[in-house]
């Protein structure tokens, strides 16, 4: 035995303390790293969308009402005893056949001198009335047959890639709004013929009065064919001269009427597309602006806010097979394009926010958002334009909160994950 050598027992006496002192320095390590982990900033989870490359529409989104275009109220053109007027709304007519009143004049309106003179003049201010509308007739058949040939000279040089699609609209706005006034003037004529016949009729039953002193019962027979809108008088009474006695149009010839705030309609011009979406169809009609009315009115909104409004009139360019049902006075929602590009640059609306006088957005680049300044063009509301700073493909922040930041890791989601 060595004396020099420390027994075994010492030596497992001295060794065994070790790990025990190091115990407390490893717990220790152990909560530095969890406190380091708990305080280490976490990822942001956002919701990102990706620049994309496609048409851009932006439009005037309002409620619109349809009316029948060219309307006609018959009207009572002496006094006298109305008989009952047994027809109602929705009823076919034919123009010079179906009779819509009979009226009993009273002999006054005859016998009298004064009433005779005044029945002449209107003969001779119907006949001028109808010359006029004869002469604006061929007016406007003579610009639609020149329109109509514009148009086709048109088709035939986009068919041959040599006139723009835009150029070819135009030319056929135009052949359409020449032919919707060739039908209108048509429709003034019949009307404007109708007045003739009354007065004469009324004249010339004057003079057989005065001859063999009674009267026959005046009747009014429909002036244009289309269909009954409304009876303003069904029930039988004493009716003076002028009294609106029915309303009769065309149903299937309709038009739109859009009522905007009056600095969206400094935007809208005519010529520009309009779809009509809610109007109780699977889907939207097509129409075309005819005119912007140049004057406003003011309206108190549901708010009480005082707006300046101006209605914008619009043309059907569908068939009347997509709207069969569709008649005066229905509710549509029409979107009237102010604005589009076949091929944008876009972005959602909700990615782009200002930075003093400048639009920014932040694009994720390596799990963090960097924030980058943007030159933004037109927008819809839900989309808008990019002119610069962006690049197609890209990964943006959508409504980027307060805890982003320039440079902040974010985890990226899907738009409309949750």
């Amino acid at each position: 035995m060595n004396p020099a050598s420390p027994p075994a027992s010492a030596a497992k006496k001295t060794n065994a303390p070790t790990w025990r002192r190091r115990l407390p320095l490893l717990g220790a390590a152990v909560l530095v790293a969890l406190i380091v982990v708990g305080l280490w900033p976490r990822a942001v989870s956002v919701e990102v969308a990706t620049v994309t490359q496609g048409p851009l529409v932006v439009t005037v989104d309002e409620e619109g009402m349809t009316r029948v275009k060219h309307r006609y109220a018959i009207t009572a053109p002496v006094a006298g005893q109305l008989r009952r007027i047994d027809w109602k709304a929705g009823a076919a007519v034919e123009a010079g056949q179906t009779v819509l009143a009979t009226l009993e004049p009273g002999g006054s309106d005859f016998l009298d001198a004064r009433s005779q003179a005044q029945a002449e003049a209107r003969v001779r201010a119907a006949e001028a009335a109808r010359d006029g509308a004869l002469a604006q007739r061929g007016r406007a058949e003579a610009a639609a047959r020149m329109f109509t040939t514009d148009r086709e000279r048109a088709k035939a040089l986009r068919d041959r890639g040599v006139l723009s699609a835009q150029e070819f609209d135009a030319a056929q706005m135009r052949a359409d709004t020449a032919a919707q006034e060739a039908r209108a003037a048509d429709f003034a004529l019949k009307v404007a013929e109708f007045e003739l016949q009354q007065a004469r009729a009324i004249a010339g039953r004057g003079a057989t009065e005065k001859a063999i002193g009674a009267a026959e019962p005046l009747v009014i027979k429909s002036p244009v064919s289309g269909r009954i809108l409304r009876v303003f008088q069904e029930s039988a009474r004493m009716v003076p001269a002028g009294y609106a006695l029915l309303e009769i149009g065309d149903p299937t010839d309709l038009e739109v009427r859009i009522e905007v705030l009056s600095r969206d309609g400094v935007a809208i011009t005519p010529g520009a597309r309009v779809m009509l979406e809610r109007w109780g169809g699977a889907e939207h009609l097509a129409a075309r602006v005819r005119l912007v009315e140049p004057s406003a009115f003011t309206k108190i909104s549901a708010l009480g806010v005082e707006e300046q409004r101006v209605y914008v009139i619009a043309d059907f360019t569908d068939p009347i097979e997509r709207r069969p049902t569709l008649g005066d006075s229905f509710r549509v929602e029409a979107r009237i394009v102010t604005w589009e590009k076949a091929s944008a640059l876009r972005v959602p609306a909700g990615a782009l926010f200002r930075r003093g006088n400048e639009w920014r957005a932040f694009v994720v680049e390596a799990g963090r958002a960097k924030m980058r300044r943007v030159q933004a063009g037109r927008s819809n509301g839900v989309e808008t334009e990019v002119l610069d700073g962006l690049a197609a493909g890209e990964r943006v922040v959508v409504y980027p909160g307060d805890k982003v930041s320039d440079g902040s890791r974010v985890a990226a989601l899907a738009i409309g994950a949750r």
